[in-house]
């Protein structure tokens, strides 16, 4: 084995959606001011009784059923968060315990917006070294507990939710190489800090630095993995903000790819939101076995990580 590959894909959202009218009931807001300046209809909030591990171990729970494996197969957890409420246990024992895996490495990494392709990355790198067989790589966060629902610039960007991937080993790399990186002296410009934690941006500043330094770091991304960005069946953009969607995928200029717009329905679920995307169009049919993906994680500490997958 000289590879590794994603096996299966998964997702969760809670029940309850909170619509742009919901929202209009709580702040100085409305449908048309929402969706005009970030493109949102609708997102998911889960409850007081729902916490980020319940999140990540649904989502993990279908990503290895439709794996065909059992919760014994599985050596690795590995959860993208920042919205952990407690230091230990991390989310990642906690979403193992539920799922009742044995033995297995849990780690937590805090990469926010990008932080499930840093994950995803790190069970490549795991399982190409020999360190691991089967990782479960899980993005979750609940972003409506560090959300200020009085401040209108945030709360209508949040939502909630978990998406999964299982990766093992394969004879072909399925997985493409990494490219990741920071901004550190810009890092202020997404916040998650105080007592309570509270979500804060710096909304200009973000939208400039997305839409005009990385679109050649997505392309270098695809050229890492020996692909033109117009080779693309699939670009799966971290889902903050429609109109950071659009322009960055048309400057990347994968031309031929289905771009991924989950935004409008569960609004930025923070590092949940490169895999919630993934995993719906993989479930609807809209991406195939063997289609190459770019997945393009970006946003707190200005950081950012793509790769090139193959679709299970």
């Amino acid at each position: 084995m000289n590879g590794s590959r994603i096996a299966a894909v998964g997702h969760y959202q809670p029940a309850k959606v909170l619509t742009n009218e919901d929202l209009a009931g709580l702040v100085d807001t409305s449908d048309e001011w929402i969706r005009s300046r970030v493109g949102i209809r609708t997102r998911h909030i889960a409850g007081p009784d729902e916490p980020v591990d319940e999140l990540a171990a649904h989502a993990a729970a279908k990503a290895l059923a439709a794996a065909g494996l059992t919760p014994a197969d599985i050596d690795m957890v590995l959860v993208a968060t920042s919205t952990a409420v407690d230091r230990s246990p991390n989310m990642a024992a906690r979403a193992a315990a539920r799922l009742g895996i044995p033995q297995a490495a849990t780690m937590d990494l805090n990469v926010v917006c990008a932080g499930f392709t840093h994950a995803l990355a790190t069970a490549d790198h795991a399982v190409r070294a020999g360190g691991a067989s089967r990782v479960l790589v899980i993005g979750a966060d609940k972003m409506s507990e560090v959300t200020d629902w009085s401040d209108r610039t945030t709360c209508v960007l949040v939502g909630d939710g978990a998406g999964a991937a299982v990766v093992e080993a394969a004879d072909e790399p399925a997985i493409g190489p990494v490219l990741w990186g920071s901004v550190p002296e810009m890092g202020n410009a997404v916040r998650i800090e105080g007592t309570p934690p509270r979500f804060a941006q710096e909304g200009q500043s973000v939208y400039r630095w997305a839409t005009t330094q990385l679109p050649p770091i997505a392309r270098k991304a695809c050229e890492r993995a020996g692909l033109e960005p117009a080779d693309l069946a699939g670009v799966v953009l971290h889902q903050a903000n429609l109109r950071i969607i659009e322009p960055l995928a048309q400057k990347i200029g994968a031309v031929n790819a289905v771009v991924a717009r989950d935004v409008t329905e569960s609004g930025n679920t923070s590092a949940a939101s490169i895999p919630l995307a993934f995993s719906k169009l993989v479930e609807q049919g809209v991406l195939t076995t063997g289609d190459p993906v770019l997945l393009f994680g970006f946003g707190g500490n200005l950081s950012y990580a793509g790769q090139v997958v193959r679709c299970p």
